[in-house]
C-alpha cells in the first residue's frame, strides 16, 4: 500500500487563493458605452464598427435574392 502524503489547511489555503473571483475587464467604445472586452456591445458595436446588422435588411436582401 502507498503511504497518502499529508494534505495540510496551508496546502489546500494556498491552491484555494487562486480561485477568487475577478473583476470583468472592461473598455469604453468610442460613444462612450461599456462593454466586456473582444465582445461587442449591447448596440451591435465592436472596434468602432457595427457586427450585428439590421434584421429588417437582411429579410430584404434574401426576399431580393430568391426573387431573381
Amino acid at each position: 500500500m502507498v503511504v497518502r502524503m499529508r494534505h495540510t489547511r496551508a496546502h489546500t489555503a494556498n491552491r484555494r487563493s487562486h480561485h477568487a473571483l475577478k473583476d470583468p475587464a472592461l473598455s469604453k467604445d468610442n460613444d462612450g458605452t461599456m462593454h466586456i472586452r473582444h465582445r461587442a456591445s449591447l448596440d451591435g458595436m465592436y472596434k468602432g464598427k457595427s457586427v450585428i446588422g439590421d434584421p429588417v435588411k437582411k429579410v430584404q436582401k434574401k426576399q431580393a435574392k430568391s426573387a431573381k
